[in-house]
């Protein structure tokens, strides 16, 4: 079998379903905007960022994303922030993309919840007319706040569910499992909205299995921890369950030491649904392109299997 090219890889369509648009924000921008809107960071230079950017875990990560995500205030931020995550998918054919946003991390600033979806939508409004690139927008529920504060975002959520396709389960995983949000979600899909849900990132199988059995979600983003479980394995593989795979994020995260260890070609080999995503990729080091040729140097993905991971991430998306 050959190994996949980058130029092979290249030419691939492909669909992103698990990119955090707070987690594109490279540091050129987040010094941009911080200057535009008059907001201190905790950082000199843009090679200081990207040093503060050694992660042990995924606290460790959480805790300057947030910071990062200070910079945003206006519309046009989230425009900006987003179209530059659109220029990105077109130079790596990436010709669908599944968009998350956590909405508490603007609102719980006093940021309006209009501010942030209008400037993303509009972004994505531009693609498709640009560029052809087609687009969702998943909104986040942040799973170390309550089920209660969940429930007041999906309320400010209402006038703008013309514009949401689902909801999505984010930020720690350890010790908030999806049990945590079993109402909200059901509350979520009486409104049409598909749901999502990270599980088995660093969370246990439990977890996963709550997803799916509680949740009720129609793709597990991460979900690397099932090899964990044979029995779980088996039925994500009878039930085609797609899994979201961020290679890159768990390397960066510490979930593995190295991509060597990564066993998202096992997955694909025993029939499983799983599919190649940036996760932050401002944060973890590369954008789709830079995740594949991860999987290549790191495991010696065969062009077979490049191109199965591309025809999967068509196949789960919400299109």
């Amino acid at each position: 079998m050959a190994l996949a090219t980058r130029e092979f890889i290249q030419s691939l369509p492909k669909a992103e379903l698990h990119l955090h648009i707070e987690g594109s924000l490279e540091p050129e921008l987040m010094f941009e905007l911080s200057k535009r809107n008059n907001i201190d960071i905790p950082f000199k230079s843009v090679e200081e960022v990207r040093a503060a950017y050694k992660f042990h875990n995924l606290q460790s990560f959480l805790d300057i994303y947030y910071a990062g995500a200070s910079v945003l205030i206006t519309e046009q931020d989230f425009y900006d922030l987003t179209w530059a995550y659109i220029e990105k998918c077109k130079e790596d054919n990436v010709v669908h993309t599944e968009i998350f946003f956590d909405p508490q991390t603007h609102t719980d600033r006093g940021i309006d919840f209009g501010v942030v979806i209008n400037g993303i939508e509009r972004a994505l409004k531009d693609a498709k007319t640009k560029y052809g690139i087609t687009s969702h927008i998943i909104m986040c529920f942040l799973r170390h706040l309550s089920e209660e504060a969940a429930f007041e975002t999906l309320e400010q959520a209402k006038p703008y569910l013309d514009k949401i396709k689902g909801v999505g389960l984010d930020s720690s995983e350890v010790g908030h499992p999806p049990s945590k949000f079993e109402r909200v979600f059901t509350a979520s899909r009486e409104l049409g909205l598909k749901c999502v849900a990270h599980a088995g990132e660093e969370g246990p199988t439990d977890y996963i299995y709550e997803a799916l059995d509680l949740l009720k979600v129609k793709r597990i983003d991460h979900g690397v921890r099932c090899v964990e479980d044979d029995a779980l394995v088996e039925r994500l593989k009878q039930e085609r369950m797609p899994l979201t795979v961020c290679p890159l994020s768990n390397t960066a995260l510490c979930v593995y030491d190295e991509m060597k260890q990564h066993p998202i070609l096992d997955l694909l080999e025993k029939g499983l649904c799983v599919t190649v995503n940036a996760d932050d990729p401002a944060y973890f080091g590369g954008y789709m392109m830079d995740n594949f040729m991860a999987l290549v140097e790191g495991l010696g993905m065969t062009e077979t299997q490049a191109k199965k991971l591309a025809e999967n991430s068509l196949e789960a998306s919400f299109q």
